[in-house]
């Protein structure tokens, strides 16, 4: 019988990862446990959820039971660099970075899967809910997962087809609730952890705008609240503590509930209105990863996430150049933020998508 090929598990001692290890080991493939020492703030070793000593120990320890070899990579700064540094440059420009999208393109899918192909892996495992398959005579696809409450397309719609090639995603025919069950069957010692919820290099209180005040204190720029009129209502304490969309917080006296509708970098003023006046109709979307490596020829309909955890939207897309699309939704819609990702699919299937634009 032919031997199974080795495969490196991006571990994070979390409940999922421990599984997909655990099923990869199952499966009958040559495991290798590798998980990321990531930044976190000095003397906060507690601080980023995704590497804990307490996580890196009971990864070590999910390694054991399974008896898969278990190594940690040093990831801080290449971390920083790539997704810190511009997580605080994207908010200092006033747009809403998605970092998890960011991570999973530069940290994960580079930096990880070069250490897991240098240490004689084929393939590189991750605990994403998405899917992977290979279609005779055509491209990689990535597809959504079976469970579309836990679906992590989304944030792997940066993937390339040399990328996808050396990707198992062993949880994606699963739904959170038989993953969970899996680990007890496996007496894995994560079993009933909690999902985390927030970004992981936020810290204890998870609040982004304590963040920034502390790593970009020239966001804590006063300036007006504007209404579509021009009208002054209040003050804000930084555009950055905002995001397109939000309702609670604004600190203004209005007769009605006012949102976040735009931010104005020139006067430093925060735009904001009815839901009503929140409704937009379109996209354009730079910086595009088409998973097939290639552009469609033709405008096409599609439907359309545009934020993690958003429902998927009809809407018709035209191609602008080879990295610009533009989206041209069936109904109006809300909560459109510049520096989030639109994610195309046709149906189950991801196609790609690229950063929502202020233009």
């Amino acid at each position: 019988m032919q031997q199974k090929p080795v495969v490196a598990i991006a571990m994070s001692g979390g409940v999922d990862s421990s599984v997909a290890a655990a099923l990869l080991v199952k499966q009958g493939y040559s495991v290798i446990g590798m998980m990321l020492k990531l930044w976190s703030e000095q003397g906060e070793d507690q601080s980023n959820r995704c590497c804990t000593p307490d996580s890196i120990a009971l990864a070590r320890r999910v390694a054991s039971i399974i008896s898969i070899p278990f190594y940690v990579l040093d990831a801080r700064q290449i971390f920083y660099d790539h997704v810190i540094q511009p997580f605080i440059d994207g908010y200092a420009q006033n747009t809403t970075p998605n970092p998890c999208v960011v991570c999973n393109r530069s940290i994960r899918w580079k930096f990880l899967l070069d250490h897991a192909l240098s240490a004689g892996a084929e393939f590189l495992a991750t605990g994403h809910y998405a899917r992977v398959i290979h279609p005779s005579q055509h491209a990689y696809q990535l597809l959504l997962g079976v469970d579309p409450s836990k679906d992590q397309s989304y944030v792997l719609y940066v993937l390339t087809q040399n990328q996808l090639k050396h990707a198992l995603l062993p949880l994606g025919e699963f739904t959170k609730q038989e993953v969970r069950q899996m680990a007890h069957q496996y007496n894995l010692p994560v079993a009933d952890l909690p999902d985390s919820q927030d970004l992981c290099f936020l810290g204890a209180d998870g609040d982004y705008r304590n963040f920034l005040a502390r790593y970009a204190p020239q966001t804590q720029n006063p300036g007006p609240i504007l209404d579509l009129q021009g009208k002054v209502l209040g003050t804000h304490q930084g555009l950055a503590f905002f995001t397109i969309g939000q309702r609670k917080g604004i600190n203004i006296s209005s007769p009605v509930p006012m949102y976040v509708l735009a931010k104005d970098s020139i006067q430093n003023a925060l735009i904001v209105g009815t839901r009503e006046e929140s409704f937009q109709d379109h996209l354009i979307a730079h910086h595009t990863n088409w998973i097939d490596g290639n552009p469609p020829s033709t405008d096409f309909n599609a439907s359309v996430k545009i934020r993690y955890n958003a429902h998927r939207i009809a809407g018709k897309v035209s191609i602008i150049d080879d990295s610009t699309f533009s989206v041209k939704f069936e109904k109006p819609v809300t909560d459109i933020a510049p520096g989030q990702s639109a994610v195309l699919y046709n149906g189950d299937i991801c196609l790609g998508g690229g950063v929502i634009s202020a233009d």
